[in-house]
Parts: structure tokens; sequence; C-alpha cells
């Protein structure tokens, strides 16, 4: 019996009974409920939603081979994303969901970005829907391509079967059960990543005598060589603020901040805030720890292969029983479901809410405005999975755009979002022109100045959003009335 696909099987069996039964649950639901929860998410589900929603397989695949075969400075990247997670917890989630609610209910972040300003024009609204809708598909492509990826290393099954197994499957949970079977889904998922990075260098140091002696080899790629252990340490000021720049990012990422706007209470955030926190330092920690261990264990046979992502796989297989190994391989493929979930979700949703009523069907119900968001589920879904099963150069350069993606939310987004709640003058024109500018920046960067400069493209398109947000909002008349009450009413003093 094959014990690894039993557990994948089981697994999956899973997820789908929990969109089914949500499904069930809210037959009657609104546009609210289906892509917000109802704000009635708890403080543990939201936090272990948010954080699996931002891993994807790159946490269990990406990260550690990156590490095995640069060398430790590649964990400044992780480092980054700790930092940047705190911060984000820290800085943004309780603000956001006070000023969510405050600014007219809003449930998507381009409704927000809107209702925060108490203006009647779309215009803003509209264009960060676009850019979501358009991101998130490719984001979703990447997700199904990783997917498949994974079940083709791990199991004898064509790579077109896997991707339709892998999405089919997230496509009838997310369309059923929506937004409260998402983050249940996540919430079991983040366990399952934790308890896999955790158990696999556990394990290693009981069980295992390591050869120290494979961490002084010097490591060759594309002509330069690295030094494992010493990289993370002689890492040039540029490398260390590239890594800590992807921190940065957090504070633009859509599926992340929606979790903050869907959370019961404001009160809730501290202990939320907590969990994520925690969670995030120990995953980072342990892939960091799996790669470094992953260095003396296996790292020479894999780099002669170009193998380095298949650390993770590689030692679970040497380590743990079928069953319990096809358990621990399941997260790499919780990893990119829980990310593609978030993603589908919060495309349809900014479709439904920010075009398609305002726009479109200005007197839509709820009901319609709910199926609505599930046709566009689907049809997101079908466009990401013909993305990703193309061939040849169309494909591959669809996946390094989704390698800038998160650079591109970052400088478009994460400025704006942190003015927004922090800054009682900020205006309308200021916010748009911070999106417009951060976006252009970004995209202007990757393509004349990145590779020259060697400088990430986060860096300069977040720091030129604030800056012209800050000029705009100053040349632009003092906000109304109106618009410092919606502040003030967030800012209030909590009565939870």
């Amino acid at each position: 019996m094959n014990f690894e696909l039993l557990a994948l099987i089981l697994y999956f069996a899973a997820m789908l009974g929990i969109g089914i039964l949500f499904f069930f649950k809210s037959k009657s639901s609104s546009d609210k409920d289906y892509f917000l929860g109802g704000r009635s998410m708890g403080p543990w589900v939201t936090a272990m939603s948010a954080q699996a929603s931002d891993m994807s397989a790159w946490l269990l695949m990406g990260l550690p081979g990156s590490i095995l075969a640069f060398g430790l400075g590649q964990a400044w990247i992780g480092i980054g994303l700790a930092i940047g997670t705190a911060l984000n917890w820290i800085l943004v989630a309780r603000r956001l969901r006070r000023f969510s609610a405050a600014a007219g209910d809003s449930i998507t972040v381009p409704q927000y970005l809107s209702n925060r300003f108490a203006t009647k024009s779309k215009t803003l609204q509209v264009v960060c829907a676009v850019v979501f809708l358009v991101c998130f598909t490719v984001y979703v492509a990447s997700a199904f391509v990783a997917g498949a990826n994974v079940f083709t290393s791990l199991f004898n099954i064509e790579k077109g079967t896997a991707m339709l197994i892998f999405a089919a499957i997230l496509i009838i949970y997310t369309f059923l059960g929506g937004y409260k079977a998402v983050c249940w889904t996540d919430f079991f998922q983040g366990i399952l990543m934790l308890v896999a990075v955790l158990a696999v260098p556990i394990i290693i140091v009981i069980t295992k005598d390591l050869n120290t002696a494979a961490l002084s080899n010097v490591i060759v790629s594309d002509g330069e060589s690295y030094s494992f252990v010493t990289n993370i340490f002689a890492a040039s000021p540029k490398e260390i603020a590239n890594g800590l720049a992807w921190g940065l990012g957090y504070f633009g990422m859509p599926h992340i901040l929606v979790r903050f706007m869907a959370i019961k209470k404001p009160s809730m955030v501290k202990k939320s805030a907590i969990v994520a926190i925690t969670w995030v330092v120990l995953s980072l920690g342990a892939v960091i720890v799996i790669a470094y261990f992953g260095r003396m264990l296996v790292g020479e046979e894999l780099l002669l292969k170009g193998e380095q992502s298949m650390v993770f796989i590689r030692l679970s297989r040497d380590l743990f029983h079928p069953f319990i190994a096809g358990i621990l391989l399941s997260a790499i493929i919780a990893a990119s479901m829980s990310t593609a979930d978030s993603q589908l979700l919060v495309a349809s949703s900014s479709f439904t809410s920010d075009i398609y009523k305002p726009l479109i069907r200005k007197k839509a119900t709820d009901k319609e405005v709910l199926w609505v968001g599930r046709a566009v589920v689907l049809i997101v879904a079908v466009v990401a999975y013909f993305i990703a099963s193309s061939k040849g150069d169309g494909a591959q350069a669809i996946m390094n755009l989704v390698e800038n993606a998160w650079a591109g939310f970052g400088s478009a987004f994460g400025s704006v979002i942190i003015l927004s709640l922090f800054w009682r003058r900020f205006t309308y024109k200021g916010a748009l022109a911070g999106v417009i500018s951060g976006a252009l920046v970004d995209v202007l960067w990757l393509a004349f100045l990145s590779k020259p400069t060697g400088i990430y493209e986060l860096i300069p398109g977040f720091a030129v959003s604030m800056i012209v947000a800050i000029v705009v909002t100053l040349l632009d008349k003092k906000p109304s009335e109106e618009i410092t009450a919606i502040f003030d009413a967030a800012t209030a003093k909590d009565e939870e």
C-alpha cells in the first residue's frame, strides 16, 4: 500500500469536508458573510489563517532550497518576513479592523480605501480591483503549478492530471464555503505546516550524527563562491536591505489585510498577533535549520542533481514512516492551497464589491452578489488553470511575473494603507497618487534598473509611493469634517 498517497487522500477529504460543511451551514448568507465571514472570526483562526495564506510552497521548498544552494545569507529574506509580519500585526491589524468598520463597513481593501475618504468617485476602487483581479489570477496560476509539481515529485502522476486534481479540490471548497471555509481550512493547514517544519529538525537532532565538515565546503553558483555558514555574517548592506525589504510588502498584501478586517472584535487582535508572530518565527526559524541540517546530510547529493528544493521532501522520507511522511509532505500541498484559496476569494470579492455592484448592477441583491462572487471564483480559477497549463516561454514569463507581484502589491498599497490609518490629514487624491506612483515605479524599476543596481524594486516603489502620497496630500485642500469624523471614530478608545 502507498501510505504516502493514503495520507494525502485523507488530507484532501478533510479539506473538501470543511467546504461542504460551511456551504450547508450558510446557504442564506450575505456577500459580507461569504467574503468576510460576517466579521465573526476568532483570534486563533484569524492568526493561523493569515499566516497560512501568507506562506506558500515557497516556505517548504523555495526558501530551504535557496539557503542550501547559496548559503545562510538567504536567511535575511526570512528575517525580513518575520519583522514585516510582526510590524503588520502590531501597527496595522487593530486599526484596519476599526477603520474598515467605521468606513462604511467595508468588506474589501479597495472599498475601504474609497470609503475612508467618503468619496463618491469609484476611480481608486476600480483601479485597485483591476490590479487585484489580474495579479491574483496570475498568483493562483503559480499555485496550480506549484501544487502539480509537488504531486509529480511525490507520486507517479502525470502533471496535467495532478494539476487538475489540485485545482478541482481548491475550487470546490472555496466556491462552496467562502471565507469561513477558507479560514478554517487555512487554520488546519497552518497547524500542519508548523508541525511539519518542527518535526523534521527535532528528529534529526535525536537520531542523526551530523557531519559538520560539510558546512565548510564552498558552494559555487553562476561563477560566484558562497561560504554556507559565514555568508549570513558577510552579507553586504545591499543584500541585507533587499532581504529586509521583503517585510515592507506585508503592508500592501490584500489577502493578509482582509484577515484583519474580518476578526470579530478589535480587542482580539492582541491574542491573534501573539499567535501569528510566534507561528512565523518558529516556522521560518525551523526552515532555516532544515536547510542547515540538510546541507550536512543530503546537500552534496541534491546540489549535484540540481534538486535543492527537494530537501524537505528528502529528509521527511528518510526520517519517517511513509504514512507520517505523507502527512508531513501534505504540508507542501497545504502551503500552496492556503495561499491560492485566499487569493481566489480576494480576487472574487474585488470584482463583485468594487466593480460589479457599484458599476454594473447597482441594485443587485445580496443573494445575486453572493452567486456572482461564486461564479467569479470559478472563472478566475479556470483562467488560472489554463495559464498554468500553458507551455513554453509564456508560462515561464508568467512565473517570473509572479515572483515580483509581492513587490508590486507592497509598492502600490503599502504606504497608502499606513498613511490612511495614522494620518488624519491624508486625502483621497494623495491615496490615488500614492497607489499609481508606487505601481509605476515598481514596474519601471523592475524593467530597467533592477539588474543594473541589484536593488529590489520594492524599496524604491514603496519610498516613492510614500513621498508622492504625502506631497499630493499637502498640496490638496484639507479633508472635510465628514472624512475626519471617520478617522476620529476609528481611533476612539475601544469600548470592548
